[in-house]
């Protein structure tokens, strides 16, 4: 801890924000979180107000400093990446924030350019939770504008601590990949995949085919159907390529792709038997089905 101590209530280089206070960012942040004051958007409502103008919202403070995916901003001098590490190297490798306080010394308005400068107030000693075993890191964020006055401060704690061993308990049956949603209007589809068929719904008014399946024709509104079976070919319309949550049975990282059939439908199913950085838009796949378990079939594609 003598090393981690000795960061306690050191400073980082000032860092300035990668953009001064903007009106889009301001707006995109009022509609994320669904916040309608018009203080922050409606320059006319704003300029009527007792601030005069446009502000941004006061918990954007931290978003102004932020360095981004780019790392636009970051200093090498910040103490607090030091002292998670260290704390890391001596097993305290999870964590959970705690709380977070800010103060707000005046609005923020679009044009100013802000800088920042964060401080590791204080490391706990060994505390006991009911998490496991760690320490309480707090750091400072100070956030100053371009002449120097302090606009606003953020206290950030978090907890870095040792899980407590788990008791394993009774082995426990291999999970089991989730169950789809069947319905009256789905089962069709689920029976044929049984049966290793694809069977696509088609209106018996127009002829129309539709997928996913449906109570009503979306052409002409019929409710009266039959199915015929997919041949198999298609191509990869999109795709995603799945890392997480790490969800058993599922093995990551696994494909799901949207396939466009030559009859003119599109499905979305597991890509099979390739590399996931193998796997390309436009590229042709045949139909094949896949059993995750004795109860399930599901359609599959394999490339061609």
């Amino acid at each position: 801890m003598t090393e981690i101590q000795a960061l306690v209530g050191r400073d980082d280089q000032a860092k300035p924000g990668a953009d001064p206070v903007n009106g889009p960012m301001i707006r995109h942040w009022c509609e994320a979180l669904g916040d309608a004051n018009p203080v922050y958007t409606d320059a006319v409502a704003a300029a009527r107000s007792v601030h005069g103008g446009i502000i941004a919202p006061p918990a954007m403070l931290q978003a102004w400093t932020l360095p981004g995916l780019s790392g636009h901003g970051a200093a090498a001098s910040d103490p607090s990446p030091t002292v998670y590490r260290l704390l890391d190297d001596a097993g305290f490798t999870s964590v959970v924030a705690t709380n977070c306080e800010q103060e707000y010394m005046r609005p923020l308005r679009p044009g100013d350019r802000l800088t920042s400068q964060v401080t590791v107030e204080s490391v706990s000693g060994l505390k006991s939770t009911r998490l496991g075993g760690g320490h309480f890191v707090t750091t400072r964020l100070t956030v100053r504008s371009g002449d120097g006055e302090v606009v606003g401060v953020q206290l950030f704690r978090v907890l870095k601590f040792v899980p407590p061993a788990r008791d394993p308990g009774p082995s426990e049956p291999p999970a089991l990949r989730p169950r789809p949603s069947i319905t009256r209007d789905t089962a069709f589809f689920f029976d044929a995949a049984r049966d290793h068929r694809l069977a696509i719904q088609r209106c018996t008014g127009c002829g129309s085919l539709r997928h996913p399946p449906g109570p009503l024709c979306p052409a002409c509104h019929s409710p009266d159907w039959d199915t015929v079976d997919a041949r198999g070919p298609g191509e990869v319309f999109s795709f995603v390529v799945m890392h997480h949550p790490l969800v058993p049975p599922f093995t990551q990282p696994y494909v799901v792709a949207v396939v466009a059939l030559e009859e003119g439908v599109r499905v979305v199913a597991n890509l099979v038997d390739i590399a996931p950085a193998d796997v390309r838009i436009g590229m042709p796949v045949r139909l094949g089905f896949i059993e995750p378990d004795p109860d399930l079939t599901l359609p599959a594609f394999r490339p061609v």
